[in-house]
């Protein structure tokens, strides 16, 4: 899955950083990250509004940050509950998460 036509945007701020998906009824969905070195990042957060809950828009965040870690030659460590489900699900992140 790719993510180039989701609308989704990068905010960063220092070290911090967050992927941004806005919503049609106005709060954006989110994934929150914490960059630890010049290639490791934290993912520590994603929030999705209720009512788009169950409809991939978190998973669609993850797939971004993968898909920039991987362009970046960056590392992942997943300490938000969901992404690391994902991480267990999607095997072929492997390459991009921080053992």
């Amino acid at each position: 899955m790719q993510t180039t036509d989701l609308g989704i945007r990068l905010e960063k701020r220092g070290h911090r950083g967050r992927y941004v998906l806005e919503m049609p009824e106005g709060e954006p969905a989110e994934l929150t990250y914490v960059e630890s070195g010049p290639d490791h990042i934290i993912i520590d957060h994603t929030w999705v509004p209720p009512k788009y809950r169950g409809r991939g828009v978190a998973e669609r965040l993850v797939v971004r940050a993968v898909e920039d870690a991987r362009a970046s030659g960056a590392k992942i460590t997943p300490l938000c509950r969901f992404v690391a489900l994902e991480f267990r699900r999607h095997k072929d992140w492997a390459d991009v998460l921080k053992q």
